[in-house]
Protein backbone atom coordinates (compact mmCIF):
# COMPACT_ATOMS: atom_id res chain seq x y z
CA UNK A 1 0.00 0.00 0.00
CA UNK A 2 2.74 2.00 0.93
CA UNK A 3 4.63 1.94 -2.40
CA UNK A 4 1.25 2.82 -4.35
CA UNK A 5 1.07 6.36 -2.05
CA UNK A 6 4.58 7.04 -2.60
CA UNK A 7 3.80 6.33 -6.35
CA UNK A 8 0.87 8.66 -6.37
CA UNK A 9 2.30 11.67 -4.66
CA UNK A 10 5.45 11.49 -6.91
CA UNK A 11 3.28 11.35 -10.15
CA UNK A 12 1.46 14.56 -8.22
CA UNK A 13 4.64 16.62 -8.01
CA UNK A 14 5.43 15.82 -11.41
CA UNK A 15 2.36 17.13 -12.69
CA UNK A 16 2.00 20.27 -10.61
CA UNK A 17 6.23 20.93 -11.58
CA UNK A 18 4.60 20.82 -15.09
CA UNK A 19 1.66 22.46 -14.79
CA UNK A 20 3.69 25.24 -12.74
CA UNK A 21 6.09 25.62 -15.51
CA UNK A 22 3.54 25.89 -18.45
CA UNK A 23 1.87 28.66 -16.15
CA UNK A 24 4.95 30.55 -15.87
CA UNK A 25 5.89 30.66 -19.67
CA UNK A 26 2.21 31.74 -20.80
CA UNK A 27 2.69 34.44 -17.82
CA UNK A 28 5.81 35.62 -19.59
CA UNK A 29 4.28 35.23 -23.28
CA UNK A 30 1.28 37.83 -21.58
CA UNK A 31 4.06 40.10 -20.10
CA UNK A 32 5.87 40.68 -23.39
CA UNK A 33 2.03 40.95 -24.94
CA UNK A 34 1.40 43.79 -22.71
CA UNK A 35 4.23 45.29 -22.40
CA UNK A 36 4.15 49.25 -21.14
CA UNK A 37 2.27 51.30 -24.22
CA UNK A 38 4.26 53.97 -25.40
CA UNK A 39 3.17 56.79 -26.94
CA UNK A 40 1.08 55.84 -30.79
CA UNK A 41 3.85 57.64 -33.13
CA UNK A 42 2.30 58.77 -36.23
CA UNK A 43 4.09 58.71 -39.55
CA UNK A 44 3.89 61.92 -40.50
CA UNK A 45 5.59 65.23 -40.05
CA UNK A 46 8.92 66.02 -38.82
CA UNK A 47 11.04 62.36 -38.65
CA UNK A 48 12.00 61.64 -35.35
CA UNK A 49 15.74 62.66 -35.35
CA UNK A 50 15.49 64.93 -37.80
CA UNK A 51 15.81 68.85 -37.36
CA UNK A 52 12.12 70.52 -36.23
CA UNK A 53 10.17 72.84 -37.66
CA UNK A 54 11.84 76.27 -36.79
CA UNK A 55 8.50 79.15 -34.79
CA UNK A 56 9.59 81.97 -33.61
CA UNK A 57 6.20 82.93 -31.49
CA UNK A 58 4.43 85.16 -28.91
CA UNK A 59 3.01 83.08 -25.81
CA UNK A 60 -0.41 83.71 -25.27
CA UNK A 61 0.55 83.92 -20.97
CA UNK A 62 3.40 86.69 -20.89
CA UNK A 63 3.47 88.11 -24.51
CA UNK A 64 7.08 86.82 -24.25
CA UNK A 65 8.74 85.32 -27.70
CA UNK A 66 8.78 81.52 -27.18
CA UNK A 67 11.50 79.37 -29.96
CA UNK A 68 10.62 76.02 -30.88
CA UNK A 69 12.71 74.20 -32.57
CA UNK A 70 16.41 75.90 -32.20
CA UNK A 71 19.32 74.88 -29.90
CA UNK A 72 18.40 75.82 -26.31
CA UNK A 73 19.18 74.95 -22.94
CA UNK A 74 16.34 72.58 -21.74
CA UNK A 75 14.77 69.98 -24.06
CA UNK A 76 10.78 71.02 -25.12
CA UNK A 77 7.71 69.34 -24.86
CA UNK A 78 5.37 70.76 -27.45
CA UNK A 79 2.15 69.76 -26.47
CA UNK A 80 -0.83 70.38 -28.89
CA UNK A 81 -4.06 70.69 -27.39
CA UNK A 82 -8.02 71.60 -28.02
CA UNK A 83 -10.16 73.93 -25.12
CA UNK A 84 -12.96 71.19 -25.75
CA UNK A 85 -10.68 68.10 -25.25
CA UNK A 86 -11.37 66.28 -22.12
CA UNK A 87 -7.98 64.08 -22.53
CA UNK A 88 -6.24 67.30 -22.87
CA UNK A 89 -7.27 69.11 -19.67
CA UNK A 90 -7.15 65.72 -17.62
CA UNK A 91 -3.33 65.81 -18.61
CA UNK A 92 -3.32 69.04 -17.24
CA UNK A 93 -2.09 68.24 -14.19
CA UNK A 94 -0.01 65.65 -14.73
CA UNK A 95 2.24 67.63 -17.55
CA UNK A 96 3.06 70.10 -14.63
CA UNK A 97 3.71 67.19 -12.53
CA UNK A 98 5.93 65.51 -15.09
CA UNK A 99 8.11 68.76 -15.74
CA UNK A 100 8.88 69.41 -12.42
CA UNK A 101 10.23 65.84 -11.83
CA UNK A 102 12.41 66.38 -14.33
CA UNK A 103 14.34 69.16 -12.29
CA UNK A 104 14.54 72.19 -14.55
CA UNK A 105 15.76 70.02 -17.94
CA UNK A 106 12.66 70.14 -19.77
CA UNK A 107 10.25 73.67 -21.10
CA UNK A 108 6.74 72.91 -21.21
CA UNK A 109 4.55 74.84 -24.43
CA UNK A 110 0.90 74.32 -24.82
CA UNK A 111 -0.40 74.77 -28.37
CA UNK A 112 -2.99 75.20 -30.61
CA UNK A 113 -5.28 77.53 -32.78
CA UNK A 114 -8.60 79.27 -32.97
CA UNK A 115 -9.74 82.12 -31.01
CA UNK A 116 -7.41 84.29 -28.42
CA UNK A 117 -10.77 85.28 -26.58
CA UNK A 118 -11.52 81.40 -25.81
CA UNK A 119 -7.63 80.37 -24.93
CA UNK A 120 -7.50 83.32 -22.41
CA UNK A 121 -10.41 81.89 -20.78
CA UNK A 122 -9.37 78.24 -21.26
CA UNK A 123 -5.86 79.50 -19.46
CA UNK A 124 -7.76 81.42 -17.11
CA UNK A 125 -9.74 78.26 -15.96
CA UNK A 126 -6.87 75.83 -16.13
CA UNK A 127 -4.17 78.04 -14.19
CA UNK A 128 -1.95 77.86 -16.99
CA UNK A 129 -0.63 81.60 -16.59
CA UNK A 130 2.47 80.51 -16.00
CA UNK A 131 3.03 78.32 -19.05
CA UNK A 132 3.98 79.51 -22.47
CA UNK A 133 0.93 78.94 -24.23
CA UNK A 134 1.20 79.65 -28.09
CA UNK A 135 -1.35 79.79 -30.94
CA UNK A 136 -0.77 79.03 -33.96
CA UNK A 137 -2.25 76.67 -37.04
CA UNK A 138 1.06 76.48 -39.05
CA UNK A 139 2.63 74.94 -36.17
CA UNK A 140 -0.17 72.34 -35.97
CA UNK A 141 0.35 71.99 -40.14
CA UNK A 142 4.30 71.71 -39.44
CA UNK A 143 3.76 69.07 -37.31
CA UNK A 144 1.28 66.97 -39.17
CA UNK A 145 -0.89 67.16 -35.87
CA UNK A 146 -4.25 65.72 -36.78
CA UNK A 147 -5.77 64.19 -33.48
CA UNK A 148 -5.27 65.13 -30.20
CA UNK A 149 -3.84 65.31 -27.49
CA UNK A 150 -0.42 65.02 -29.18
CA UNK A 151 3.04 66.01 -27.93
CA UNK A 152 6.43 66.31 -29.33
CA UNK A 153 10.03 66.23 -27.56
CA UNK A 154 12.55 68.53 -28.75
CA UNK A 155 15.91 68.03 -27.81
CA UNK A 156 18.23 70.29 -26.92
CA UNK A 157 19.78 70.69 -30.25
CA UNK A 158 17.02 71.65 -32.29
CA UNK A 159 15.60 67.88 -33.16
CA UNK A 160 12.84 65.95 -32.75
CA UNK A 161 13.41 63.25 -30.37
CA UNK A 162 10.25 61.57 -29.64
CA UNK A 163 6.79 62.39 -30.97
CA UNK A 164 2.78 60.59 -30.63
CA UNK A 165 -0.59 60.64 -29.73
CA UNK A 166 -0.70 60.42 -25.76
CA UNK A 167 -3.84 59.75 -23.35
CA UNK A 168 -2.22 58.75 -19.99
CA UNK A 169 1.20 59.58 -17.44
CA UNK A 170 2.66 56.56 -19.49
CA UNK A 171 2.61 57.41 -22.64
CA UNK A 172 4.26 61.05 -21.58
CA UNK A 173 6.36 59.32 -19.87
CA UNK A 174 7.42 56.95 -22.49
CA UNK A 175 8.84 59.80 -25.01
CA UNK A 176 10.82 60.88 -21.90
CA UNK A 177 11.97 57.54 -21.73
CA UNK A 178 12.58 57.40 -25.96
CA UNK A 179 14.56 60.06 -25.58
CA UNK A 180 17.09 58.42 -22.43
CA UNK A 181 17.21 55.13 -24.62
CA UNK A 182 18.14 57.16 -28.06
CA UNK A 183 15.06 55.44 -29.73
CA UNK A 184 12.49 56.60 -31.72
CA UNK A 185 9.99 55.01 -29.45
CA UNK A 186 9.40 52.76 -26.41
CA UNK A 187 7.50 50.47 -28.84
CA UNK A 188 10.61 50.31 -31.57
CA UNK A 189 12.69 49.67 -28.43
CA UNK A 190 10.10 46.82 -27.39
CA UNK A 191 10.39 45.09 -31.08
CA UNK A 192 13.83 45.38 -31.39
CA UNK A 193 14.70 44.04 -28.10
CA UNK A 194 12.22 41.32 -28.76
CA UNK A 195 13.54 40.83 -32.61
CA UNK A 196 17.37 40.16 -30.74
CA UNK A 197 16.13 38.12 -27.59
CA UNK A 198 14.28 35.69 -30.88
CA UNK A 199 17.57 35.81 -32.86
CA UNK A 200 19.71 35.17 -30.02
CA UNK A 201 17.40 32.22 -29.04
CA UNK A 202 17.91 30.60 -33.07
CA UNK A 203 21.29 31.10 -33.02
CA UNK A 204 21.76 29.10 -28.94
CA UNK A 205 19.05 26.65 -30.81
CA UNK A 206 21.48 26.04 -33.75
CA UNK A 207 24.52 25.63 -31.81
CA UNK A 208 22.71 23.18 -29.41
CA UNK A 209 21.98 20.66 -31.79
Amino acid sequence: MLPIVVALLFVIVVVQAVAIWALSRQVGILFERVSPLGALVIDAGPAVGGQAPRFKLRSLTDDALVTIGEHAARATLLFFLSTNCPVCKKLLPILRSLVAAEGGTLTLVFASDGGEAEHRRFVETQHLERIAYVLSPELGIAYRVSRLPFAVLIGEDGTVRAKGLVNNREQLESLLNAKDLGVASVQNYLEVNQRMSRALHRRGARGSG
